[in-house]
């Protein structure tokens, strides 16, 4: 697995291609915006019918991250289920991998504007957890040290010649915003008012993929 090496406020952090991230020293994996269930919401609701296999892609390549780096220690950075209640609704199957997942790991469920309650499955349930240097919550707050989720960023770029959009990481002096992780879920472009707006002096993306690679974040155009 081709990895990115970082460091963020003096912890030694490594951006997974699936857009998880990997702290070696605490032998924890952190991952945001599983969104779990949106299929079989947007079903229940009149949306489109869309068969649910996004809840297995979404929990097979979690089982290969936590397989590939040993980590005893997760945490999801909030919305990890569509909306609450989906995690007593999922199919069985799906449950009794995400049970077999947690078992013998620390797990924590940050809570999210989607999943704003306590889930029913297993795990600790903060709103925010300190560990070290770090702060994880859902949405970003201006604390320093801080790791989020919630906007799904997305960074749009050419390269090659090509125009490409990859789902990303961004990173200032303050912050660290991880990708969605979950495969039913939109993002939110890093050159979009929301984000530059909020990101820093020399901030920066980390974009996910095969090969994850780090350069200046695209900022939004000034008016000449």
């Amino acid at each position: 697995m081709n990895i990115l090496p970082f460091t963020f406020h003096g912890a030694a952090l490594a951006a997974l291609p699936s857009g998880a991230l990997h702290w070696a020293a605490e032998s924890l994996l952190v991952v945001s915006d599983l969104h779990l269930g949106k299929a079989a919401r947007q079903a229940r609701h009149g949306g489109a019918q869309l068969p649910p296999y996004e809840v297995r892609e979404t929990l097979d390549r979690l089982a290969a991250d936590l397989d590939a780096t040993g980590a005893r220690r997760v945490i999801c950075l909030g919305d990890s289920f569509d909306a609450a209640g989906l995690d007593e609704e999922l199919p069985k199957p799906d449950l009794a991998t995400l049970a077999r997942m947690q078992a013998g790991r620390d797990w924590t469920w940050i809570e999210g504007n989607h999943d704003p309650g306590p889930v029913a499955l297993g795990g600790a349930h903060r709103a925010a957890v300190a560990l070290g240097p770090l702060v994880f919550r859902h949405i970003a707050s201006p604390a320093m040290g801080e790791v989020s989720g919630h906007y799904h960023p997305k960074a749009r770029l050419v390269l090659r010649g090509r125009a490409i959009t990859r789902p990303c990481f961004l990173m200032d002096a303050a912050r660290l915003i991880l990708p969605a992780y979950g495969t039913y879920t939109g993002g939110l472009a890093c050159d979009s008012a929301v984000l530059d707006g909020m990101m820093g002096p020399g901030a920066e993306v980390i974009l996910t993929g095969p090969a994850p690679c780090r350069i200046p974040m695209p900022r939004r155009a000034v008016a000449g």
